[in-house]
């Protein structure tokens, strides 16, 4: 999944590593992926194979853009937690085409702890410093209410009007309406 002459992105916290996928990572990514509370609101429980594909993919990702949903590793046991960094998201035909999305997905025995909020921030700090991006956004149904409260503790607020319904849900379906939450790129102070 790394690909040479890709440098591997590391970030460090107090209690993470954020970096790019490992082979090692798919076995416990299929194993939460799996998990009906973790995909609640996600759509489901996936199979092994599409959740190795969601793995390539995001290894992809990080060898053309030099950023992904990074895998998060604790820094302890070198366990892997799950997933949070950033990429270029949205779908055809949604007002989030093409904007730097930030996500994360954790295994639910890391719910809880901060891990979500330490990656999330570690992640849009990276963003600011390595992107020229003018804001980073994430979206989520409004159901799932500690992923858009997290979006709020880091700083984002809701955009009502970038609100859509999400294409890979039929109209009305409970997974169909996606709120969105962005953070614009913090000012940078003048030295007098």
């Amino acid at each position: 999944m790394e690909r040479p002459g890709v440098m591997e992105a590391r970030i460090r916290t107090a209690r993470l590593i954020l970096r790019a996928w490992r082979e090692t990572d798919r076995a416990p990514f299929a194993e939460m992926s799996a998990d009906p509370e973790v995909m609640a609101h996600l759509g489901g429980p996936i199979d092994r194979a599409a959740s190795d594909a969601i793995a390539e993919r995001l290894g992809a990702e990080q060898a053309i853009n030099g950023h992904c949903f990074w895998a998060v590793e604790r820094l302890d046991d070198a366990r892997f937690l799950g997933f949070c960094g950033l990429r270029i998201g949205g779908h055809a035909g949604t007002p989030v085409v093409g904007e730097l999305e930030i996500g994360w997905r954790l295994a639910r025995d890391a719910w809880g702890q901060g891990y979500a909020r330490e990656a999330a921030e570690a992640a849009l700090d990276w963003g600011w410093r390595n992107t020229a991006a003018p804001q980073i956004a994430a979206w989520t149904v409004p159901a799932n209410a500690p992923s858009w409260g997290l979006m709020l503790r880091i700083g984002m607020v809701h955009r009502p009007e970038l609100d859509f319904d999400h294409p890979r849900f039929a109209p009305g379906h409970p997974l169909c309406r996606h709120v969105v939450y962005t953070a614009a790129r913090p000012q940078q102070e003048t030295v007098p």
